[in-house]
């Protein structure tokens, strides 16, 4: 983890401007979390999680579910956060609990010249490119799904594996958001044939 972090400190020295924003997306369960986390714990950063952004019940329509990335409230994220990214001052904005499908606490983001926006879909094109370092987590299916099974329990794994996954694989597709990746971080060993 050490080397990562120095490769993206390293990364982001290129990078002028005050404020600095790194975007962390990936594959479920690779570590994007845990990457963000220990970034900010070393920088100081502020963190924003895409997880914050779920897609309350009213929004999800078939209509809204057939769009590439449509199961995350990009609008909402657009309103409460881009606009404050750029500037070093602290911002909050509300976040939504998925567990009991509503609006929860509000997030505190802290002043700083360095954000992290942190969770699968934080490269969503909707945002444009708001962000100066792209990093994708990538990890193998194999291991993801040991991973999710983990950290989720056996029974949430079937709706990851046949409902979040799914929809995640056709937005990195459909987006070439890994191939847009300034730095690409693999958390598994690779698959043996």
């Amino acid at each position: 983890m050490e080397d990562t972090i120095v490769k993206i400190l390293a990364a982001l020295n290129e990078v002028s401007g005050d404020v600095k924003v790194v975007a962390i997306d990936g594959r479920c369960a690779a570590g994007k979390t845990t990457l963000a986390n220990k970034l900010a714990e070393v920088t100081g950063a502020g963190l924003i999680h895409m997880d914050d952004f779920f897609l309350p019940e009213e929004l999800r329509t078939e209509a809204r579910y057939k769009e590439t990335g449509g199961n995350i409230h990009y609008e909402r994220f657009a309103e409460e956060v881009l606009p404050a990214l750029r500037n070093a001052v602290g911002f909050e904005y509300m976040c939504y609990d998925c567990e009991n499908m509503r609006f929860g606490a509000k997030r505190m983001v802290p002043a700083g010249i360095l954000r992290i926006v942190e969770g699968s879909y934080s490269c969503h094109p909707k945002f444009g490119k708001y962000m100066d370092l792209r990093i994708f987590c990538d990890v193998n299916p194999l291991e993801q799904r040991t991973r999710i099974k983990m950290r989720d329990g056996s029974n949430a794994l079937p709706v990851f594996l046949n409902q979040w996954v799914p929809k995640e694989e056709r937005y990195f597709a459909a987006c070439k958001i890994k191939e847009q990746a300034d730095i690409m971080i693999c958390t598994s060993p690779p698959l043996r044939h």
